[in-house]
């Protein structure tokens, strides 16, 4: 588990583990890599990304007492909805004050606010349609394992953490780290459900960093009188400053200067140690095919994983669970094939765990290992999954092999798969297997549209596509395909071949 790798750093010479990051117009990438080799991979599409988490100063334009309710203008199209619910009395302390169970009349919308009136509130819902977003002016700051409530005093736990034991453990944690930072009844903390498992050294570094963020905030609050956005949730790129890194990280590469510029202020605000490890990659090559990322997400949506010793994985992804089928290749002869079995099961071990974290599967996991007779050759193997699990920052729990010889395991959902980010059912076999979506194409286009602008010197470029992954380059994406014009100075057009799949396509010069 991630906790088990804090303080390592005498491993640091020995373990080469680097970050990457790519930015296009339409998405960001972060890879993080160990010995060259690809272990977990982070997608955000610009396109999804919406307010919900930022602070925002915000100016009352309407109250309607019939709705209990108020519409704020936070600078967005639409002004945001704040129901009296959500509206947090605080005290000449600063405090929230707590509504006794007794006062059963809560104030109402026209008590707590006026038109014209400036408030400090945060996003918590999306704007959709003809609805603003939702609002509130209880604040938060999420960090990997704690939300921060500066307005409250309460230590409290995510229900998602079902042990007691684990529960106990984790609050009693919290509260000697308050207690070590001089917090205790100054603040509120909620450990998230990532929390555990986790170290108190973890939490106190969180705790730090949450600090740093809350007091740059509240700066920014007292010098602020127009509306604006005080607090942006975090960006891919920076949370992965925040969450991917280790002591053992060597380097920390970028190749869009914009993003390595607000990296490097980050890291000089909060993570000073590191500011020495970035770097802006400015190669003639992309970043991502350097370092063969770009052929590791290929293979890590392909049902099929070819090992080293001529054997497979086979993997299948589903709603209910998750199947991984080891298969070996050609036989050495009759008397080496225990031998051989027991070789490709450990090469597979390996690979699995490395499968599972950039693959991010979560939920119920089935492993077919190919059947050993020697009881020791079992022993060893589930040993050595065991082993390559511990590196994995999701948390992990795997049951013996059993008599039909498989090993069950379960590893936490932290966010979408792979799969589910960058593909689709397949329309034709109507959800028996995925494709990638027009997006994920389209945005694999761009790319290739780069690459292509950077190696030729010729003015004009024709994409041949699929008739949806066309339609989306010149509707959603028309704006990209603008940016990218300009970008690269070449004219780009675009031509519907009906025999192409949606994943089919070709970026050719005229």
């Amino acid at each position: 588990m991630g906790h088990q790798q804090h303080g390592a750093t005498h491993v640091g010479c020995q373990v080469s583990i680097e970050i990457l990051m790519n930015a296009s117009p339409s998405e960001t990438r972060v890879a993080l890599t160990e010995l060259g080799l690809l272990q977990e991979i982070y997608i955000e599409r610009n396109n999804k990304r919406g307010p919900v988490g930022n602070i925002y100063l915000g100016k009352v334009v309407r109250v309607m007492p019939g709705m209990q309710a108020a519409f704020v203008d936070i600078g967005l199209d639409k002004a945001g909805f704040i129901h009296a619910a959500d509206i947090v009395v605080l005290g000449p302390d600063g405090y929230e004050i707590e509504q006794k169970v007794e006062q059963k009349v809560a104030p109402t919308i026209s008590e707590l606010l006026h038109e014209g009136q400036h408030l400090v509130v945060q996003v918590v819902k999306e704007p959709i349609a003809t609805k603003g977003a939702r609002l509130t002016t209880q604040l938060s700051i999420a960090s990997r394992f704690l939300v921060y409530m500066p307005r409250n005093r309460h230590l409290g736990i995510s229900q998602r953490i079902e042990s007691e034991e684990e529960r106990e453990r984790l609050l009693a944690a919290l509260r000697t780290c308050t207690q070590q930072e001089d917090l205790e009844g100054q603040c509120g903390f909620i450990l998230r459900t990532a929390a555990d498992g986790v170290s108190e050294t973890e939490l106190l570094s969180d705790i730090r960093f949450l600090r740093r963020v809350w007091n740059a905030v509240s700066k920014r609050i007292t010098e602020t009188r127009e509306i604006k956005v005080i607090y942006h949730d975090l960006v891919l790129y920076v949370r992965a400053m925040r969450d991917l890194l280790k002591p053992q990280v060597e380097r920390i590469r970028i190749d869009d200067a914009g993003i390595y510029e607000e990296v490097l202020h980050f890291a000089r605000e909060f993570i000073p140690e590191i500011e020495h490890s970035i770097e802006l990659y400015q190669g003639e090559r992309p970043l991502f095919d350097v370092y063969g990322i770009e052929d590791e997400i290929q293979k890590a949506l392909s049902r099929t994983v070819k090992l080293k010793s001529g054997g497979n994985l086979v993997i299948d992804q589903n709603e209910a669970m998750t199947t991984i089928d080891v298969n070996t290749g050609a036989f050495l002869g009759a008397h080496n094939q225990e031998e051989t079995i027991f070789k490709t099961n450990l090469e597979a071990a390996k690979s699995i765990a490395r499968q599972l974290k950039v693959r991010n599967l979560g939920g119920i996991i089935i492993i077919d290992f190919i059947d050993m007779i020697d009881e020791e050759h079992q022993r060893q193997v589930l040993r050595t999954l065991t082993k390559a699990l511990e590196k994995d920052p999701a948390r992990t729990r795997l049951s013996p092999l059993s008599e039909l010889g498989l090993v069950e395991m379960t590893r936490k959902r932290t966010r979408e798969s792979l799969q589910q980010i960058l593909c689709q059912d397949c329309p034709t076999c109507k959800g028996k297997a995925t494709v990638k979506t027009p997006e994920t194409v389209c945005y694999e286009i761009f790319r290739e549209i780069m690459r292509v602008a950077r190696a030729f010197e010729n003015r004009a470029l024709l994409v041949m596509a699929a008739q949806q992954v066309v339609d989306r380059l010149l509707d959603e994406e028309s704006t990209t395909v603008a940016d990218l014009e300009q970008l690269t100075g070449k004219s780009i057009s675009f031509r519907v071949e009906a025999m192409y799949t949606t994943e089919q396509f070709d970026v050719v010069m005229y």
